[in-house]
């Protein structure tokens, strides 16, 4: 027998993408990724990081995030 309560809201995501200064290692982009999409910030991280040894895509796109995506503060 499940006890749910109809009445609690699932956690509340922000409605834009910011960078974290919570969760933030070098720029708080993959932070703030992780906040957005309600994913776990170490998995961003090694996204990112795999994207970056195969392609060079991960770390152009974590540059570019890092100068146009706000901070949350």
């Amino acid at each position: 027998m499940s006890t749910m309560n109809p009445t609690a809201s699932p956690p509340s995501r922000p409605s834009r993408l910011t960078r974290s200064t919570n969760d933030k290692m070098i720029g708080g982009v993959a932070g703030g990724v992780a906040e957005f999409t309600g994913l776990d910030p170490v998995l961003v991280r090694v996204l990112f990081a795999v994207s970056a040894l195969f392609s060079g895509a991960g770390l152009l796109a974590y540059l570019v995030m890092l100068v146009l995506v706000p901070s949350d503060r």
